[in-house]
């Protein structure tokens, strides 16, 4: 009975202590990404490199996703409601769901998955092949050239593809709505222009703003601190998809309770 508390008490601290060693260089990379960011010359061509890598590359997943989102909840509403004759607030509920919370969180997700476990692999293999120690023998900081080009892509690319999804499911719905449900497209759109505003759609992307940059700094932190070889890659990849998608989907719950204690109109 003993031995079992020890070693429940040793599981708690060892997780505690790595949560604590993540914040701490969570923190420290994350100023010194902030510090740098203004140092010249800036890597815009590494920058842009990213971009294709993140924005241009997931189009065609985040296309998809988007209008599968889209339609799944048009007709999920669309048949929950029916049953009590509110078919016609399809449009209302579910242009506001996608551009607060679905589209924010699902893309953010995918991307978190596809490009967040890219870039941690990615760094895992050149801090285990020492190519990052290279980088600093030759007089060059890896924060300047490895960490701050793929949080500047994620912060741009992140929002952009969000405002994609948001479109492509808003279409989604509005196609389920016309052909399964029996509502006009003009009706829905009318509806939905009547009840989404500038604020819910600023508020949708700040979240992905948020995500992004979580998602860059921990992958980048972790692939900078992998080891134990090609297997310490593997776990890297493993750790960053469950954490960024972790912390996404809480995060998301404090930022929309953030949203409507300030900002969202009180119905």
């Amino acid at each position: 009975m003993n031995l079992q508390k020890i070693s429940h008490d040793l599981g708690i601290e060892e997780t505690l202590g790595r949560a604590i060693h993540f914040a701490g260089g969570f923190t420290r990379l994350t100023w010194k990404s902030i510090e740098e960011l203004f140092t010249l010359p800036f890597p815009t061509r590494l920058v842009f490199e990213q971009l294709y890598s993140i924005g241009v590359q997931s189009f065609v997943l985040v296309l998809i996703t988007g209008l599968a989102t889209g339609s799944v909840m048009a007709l999920q509403f669309g048949q929950g409601l029916a049953r009590f004759g509110g078919t016609l607030y399809v449009p209302k509920l579910t242009s506001l769901a996608i551009l607060r919370e679905m589209g924010p969180v699902f893309v953010s997700l995918l991307v978190a998955g596809r490009i967040g476990s890219g870039m941690a692999s990615e760094i895992a293999s050149m801090k285990v092949t020492q190519q990052i120690d290279a980088i600093r023998a030759l007089g060059t900081s890896p924060i300047q050239k490895i960490v701050i080009p793929r949080l500047i892509a994620c912060l741009i690319a992140l929002p952009l593809l969000t405002l994609m999804g948001d479109y492509v499911g808003l279409i989604g719905a509005m196609l389920i709505a016309k052909f399964e449900l029996n509502i006009d497209i003009e009706f829905f759109v009318t509806k939905t222009f009547e009840t989404l505003t500038l604020t819910d759609l600023v508020t949708g992307l700040a979240k992905t703003a948020v995500f992004a940059f979580f998602i860059a700094i921990a992958s980048c932190w972790k692939g900078l601190n992998t080891e134990g070889g090609t297997e310490g890659v593997g776990r890297t990849t493993t750790w960053v998809v469950v954490t960024s998608s972790i912390f996404i989907m809480i995060a998301d719950f404090f930022l929309t309770k953030l949203f409507f204690l300030t900002v969202y109109p009180k119905y």
